[in-house]
């Protein structure tokens, strides 16, 4: 397949993995919190009976669509790198379309092992709108073009498990970032939405993805050293990209910290979710885009 039709292929997919994760945003937002009116006649004494109007949850099928539309979206997001990938002849994360993409993927990957894990689809009312803020965001304002690849990404076996290990990190964290918002709208214990996941459990979700995800953010920042003494002789410079992953590294430990040694658990550990989440996408979008250092090396 020549490469102008494989890099067509890769277009096309991303364009329906938008659309899918589009479509399942509003499915799982119908599933987590529409009702319907439902008119019931009730039986009296006298004649006729009294019609009353109750409120049901939307049906179960609407959850199910959910999950099969974000199973349908990774899969094109899947195909639209591996299309990429035979593209342009390396690895499709060398500047930010590719990785906003590649990010989009992770964190619909991480979200859909843990809705299999808890069987709990009303998360996915807060993850997917990240993941469709990223495709909108690559769709909008970075150019999708091939370019050559710049001498400092010309490294690309360690530049692979750089770049794949920060992606498997920040999906993970993601599924953090979902279970403490939800968390914080459920107001902890009084559990305002009876079909959102308890508060018990959106703090366990919270926790176990942090677990996860906060070794696999070392890992890459440990990688990303050893990859810039590659490149520029050094392994550690304070650049902007490498000082803010590192306070973003550090806002989990605190997270971890407080957890295990202060006990903090509920509305303290989820405002710390949230702002580690935050930290990732600062040192994503901002430090990548507006401030200048080493790591501009991609542009957009």
């Amino acid at each position: 397949m020549e490469v102008g039709r494989v890099e067509g292929l890769s277009l096309t997919t991303f364009w329906l993995a938008l659309g899918f994760t589009a479509a399942s945003v509003l499915f799982y937002w119908g599933y987590s919190f529409g009702a319907r009116v439902v008119l019931r006649r009730l039986a009296t004494n006298g004649d006729g009976g009294v019609t009353v109007a109750t409120f049901e949850w939307l049906p179960e099928s609407l959850g199910r669509l959910a999950s099969l539309t974000t199973w349908a979206a990774t899969a094109f997001v899947a195909v639209s790198l591996f299309a990429r990938w035979r593209a342009v002849g390396h690895a499709p994360w060398s500047n930010m379309w590719e990785f906003t993409l590649a990010f989009a993927g992770g964190v619909m990957l991480f979200y859909i092992v843990f809705e299999r894990w808890y069987g709990q689809r009303t998360i996915g009312s807060f993850i997917q709108p990240v993941v469709l803020a990223l495709m909108a965001v690559a769709a909008a304002f970075f150019p999708a073009e091939v370019r050559p690849l710049v001498p400092a990404l010309q490294n690309q076996d360690l530049l692979a498990l750089h770049v794949a290990t920060m992606i498997l990190a920040y999906g993970a964290l993601s599924v953090s970032f979902g279970a403490g918002v939800m968390y914080l709208i459920q107001g902890g214990d009084r559990n305002r939405f009876p079909r959102l996941p308890k508060a018990g459990l959106l703090d366990q979700i919270g926790y176990r993805s942090v677990i996860v995800g906060f070794p696999l953010l070392a890992l890459g920042i440990a990688l990303g050293a050893y990859w810039g003494n590659s490149a520029w002789g050094r392994y550690w410079g304070w650049d902007p990209k490498e000082t803010s992953s590192l306070v973003t590294w550090l806002i989990y430990a605190a997270y971890l910290h407080t957890r295990g040694r202060r006990g903090w658990t509920g509305t303290r550990a989820a405002v710390i979710l949230v702002l580690g989440f935050i930290g990732v996408l600062f040192t994503y979008f901002v430090v990548n885009l507006w401030v200048s250092g080493l790591h501009s090396y991609a542009g957009v």
